[in-house]
């Protein structure tokens, strides 16, 4: 009978996991091996160089430029996507006019939510586009909005300076992001048994006491888990850069980042693709990915909180 019920998961798993080894792994350990030749992407000919192209990567300064934005965004994207989104979700569902004792949501939160959430909905390459025409210097309505204000935005607008345009990208990844967040940590809130925070009221806990004491040690595997996915996107981060500044010539490496770095090797469109060195910056990057996931699991394990 056990047999039976084993080669019955071995049949059901059999074709997904020949799926995930045609379309996962045999591609990685392709782009390990070209990362160990001369290979233009092109030519039938891949010659092996060894540990060249990683000691090229070491002391390629573009490439520590595109570490270096990467590094800004680890730090930055995370915080302020999860800050912002613990925030809303704390105020939608905690945050209205108290029945009796006890804290309520704000009336009409299901709709905040789903209009926070909206923005997700669309595909990062259309997000793009649109704030991309938002921050044009001429009719954008985000310098509009600057100058309504009283300051001046630069002269060849945010996304042309570069000075702003790295923040500027980054802004709209917020965006972008925060509504998934607002809704996931909603949904923690929810499952968080009334009673804790009828408790809380009877105490007297005041709402600044309630969300840092008490909502953010119960989220805690929420925002865990929303710190090591934001940080993957991090990471990531290529197709706002990559549409937002078709013309990085006007900004130069401010807005470099690894995965775009290995695009514009791969396929740069010059007589000189370099796919093999591309492959070296995707392993770099690959490790990077895993080491950051394995950093931040272990950063943020504390004792779980039971309820």
């Amino acid at each position: 009978m056990h047999h039976r019920k084993y080669r019955f998961i071995v049949g059901f798993l059999i074709a997904p996991l020949a799926l995930y080894v045609m379309f996962v792994v045999s591609p990685n350990i392709q782009a390990i091996y070209y990362s160990f030749t001369d290979w233009s992407g092109y030519s039938q000919t891949q010659n092996f160089i060894g540990l060249d192209n990683y000691v090229r990567l070491v002391q390629d300064p573009t490439f520590w430029d595109a570490l270096s934005h990467n590094g800004v965004l680890l730090l930055v994207l995370p915080i302020v996507t999860i800050s912002i989104g613990l925030l809303f979700a704390f105020l939608l569902n905690l945050g209205g006019p108290r029945r009796g004792a006890t804290a309520r949501g704000l009336p009409g939160s299901r709709f905040y939510s789903a209009v926070y959430f909206f923005p997700y909905l669309l595909s990062v390459a259309i997000i793009a586009v649109l704030w991309e025409q938002a921050y044009n210097p001429r009719g954008g309505i985000v310098p509009g909005a600057i100058s309504a204000l009283g300051f001046d935005p630069p002269r060849d607008g945010l996304l042309g300076s570069p000075d702003t345009v790295l923040w500027a990208c980054i802004a709209v990844a917020v965006w972008h992001a925060v509504g998934f967040y607002v809704v996931l940590f909603s949904a923690g809130i929810a499952s968080i048994p009334a009673d804790i925070f009828e408790a809380a009221a009877l105490d007297g806990v005041n709402r600044f006491t309630l969300f840092f004491r008490i909502v953010i040690p119960l989220l805690w595997d929420n925002v865990q888990v929303a710190f090591v996915y934001l940080g993957i996107i991090a990471l990531d981060f290529f197709a706002i850069v990559n549409i937002m500044t078709p013309h990085p010539e006007a900004v130069g490496n401010s807005t470099e980042v690894i995965a775009h770095y290995l695009f514009t090797r791969a396929f740069s469109g010059d007589a000189n693709p370099q796919y093999g060195y591309a492959s070296a910056i995707g392993v770099a990057l690959f490790f990077l990915t895993l080491t950051l996931a394995a950093v931040m699991f272990r950063a943020s394990r504390r004792e779980k909180v039971e309820f």
